[in-house]
């Protein structure tokens, strides 16, 4: 089946089989273990078995993966951790969530992921942690960044959300520091609709972690038990539902072939798009491997980018600007009293990006679709 020329282009699509429908129902109909469950266990067990560590915590959200895991790691108030400003407000806001202070550090332009030599400059004595992302499935240079938390005792928790089953010299991103967070929303690799998760080696934390998650208790077995259990810490309730680690689980075991597809789309189009004038599609970085969670461009600052999206939809093309700087929203203006130029590279780069459509399935004809949409919105640049 082909698609018609008029058929909607969205940014992307799930990718799912009957397989995750058939484990749903399977935990639905069981008619028990709905906030916890064996999907649960196995959904935890596979992610660590594929990231190659000892632990992995599922969550309700990649966001309180985020605060969970430093929290877990003690950050709170009077530390610092830097962040990048090009990123999902989420990793920021994780921050600011405990009651310690973000601390904005350039991007650099190969990776759209921090700078380690501006990172290195920004680091004090009330640093705790350096938290980067691997935008968009690519990684980023995660090695430099380790070699800095080593040297200087800090924590790096990475924020993976983007960037799962991605790889430096073989290794998992995610998996480079004290933890990795991973995030299951709808447009990730594999998604459960909403779901995060921390990946780990260190036992302690993981502990931690499971009782931050249900309410401080030290055992998750609340519903097996006719006593209500002991509470020994501070916790909340940011469990994930058995029957989303049930679409989890499925979702698991075909990773490897959704992230092969997702490859063959990204060349499909980087072929199509390097000799178009003024576009510079991704590229994959000499010691990893890009997974291609979004399909972002960058083009020459001479581009209208808006028009270069008008034109788009005109064909009925989606397109979005998934970021734009952190430290320029609302929040972190009132909150710190950030105005334009403070990250001059950061919001140079951020302005010239665009994400195209990009999911497992996308068709040839989709594709040409975009090609040619592009093409055509940037005949008019001198």
């Amino acid at each position: 089946m082909t698609d018609d020329v008029d058929d909607p282009v969205p940014l992307f699509q799930i990718d799912w089989t009957p397989q995750e429908v058939a484990n749903a129902a399977d935990s639905i109909t069981r008619g028990s273990y709905w906030a916890n469950g064996p999907y649960v266990d196995e959904f935890e067990e596979l992610l660590a078995a594929q990231m190659g560590v000892d632990h992995a915590v599922v969550f309700n959200s990649g966001t309180s993966a985020l605060v969970s895991v430093l929290q877990g790691c003690d950050i709170g108030p009077g530390d610092e951790v830097i962040v990048p400003s090009f990123t999902f407000i989420a990793t920021a806001n994780a921050v600011e969530a405990v009651g310690a202070t973000p601390v904005f550090a350039e991007i650099e332009a190969d990776r759209y992921a921090l700078d380690p030599d501006d990172v290195a400059e920004k680091i004090t004595p009330a640093t705790a942690a350096i938290m980067p992302i691997h935008y968009a499935g690519i990684p980023c240079r995660v090695r430099e960044l380790q070699e800095l938390a080593d040297r200087h005792d800090l924590a790096l928790l990475e924020d993976a959300a983007e960037a799962h089953g991605a790889t430096v010299e073989g290794t998992p991103v995610g998996t480079f520091g004290r933890a990795g967070v991973l995030s299951f929303c709808q447009n990730k690799i594999i998604t459960t609709g909403e779901g995060g998760a921390v990946v780990t080696d260190d036992a302690e934390l993981a502990a931690r972690l499971r009782r931050l998650r249900s309410h401080g208790r030290a055992t998750d077995e609340y519903f097996d038990s006719a006593d209500t259990g002991e509470y020994v810490s501070l916790g909340y309730n940011l469990r994930m539902p058995d029957v989303v680690a049930a679409i989890g689980t499925a979702q698991i075991q075909r990773i490897d072939d959704i992230i092969d597809r997702r490859r063959d789309v990204a060349t499909a189009l980087t072929e199509r798009l390097e000799d178009v004038p003024h576009v510079h599609p991704p590229r994959e970085p000499a010691d990893g491997r890009n997974v291609y969670q979004l399909y972002t461009v960058r083009f020459d600052e001479a581009v209208d980018r808006d028009a270069v999206i008008d034109r788009l939809a005109e064909r009925n093309i989606a397109s979005k600007v998934y970021f734009d700087p952190v430290h320029l929203s609302q929040f972190y203006r009132d909150q710190y009293g950030y105005t334009e130029g403070t990250l001059p590279r950061t919001e140079m780069l951020s302005e010239q990006v665009l994400s195209l459509p990009m999911h497992p399935s996308l068709s040839r004809q989709a594709r040409d679709r975009i090609v040619d949409g592009v093409r055509d919105a940037l005949t008019c640049v001198q």
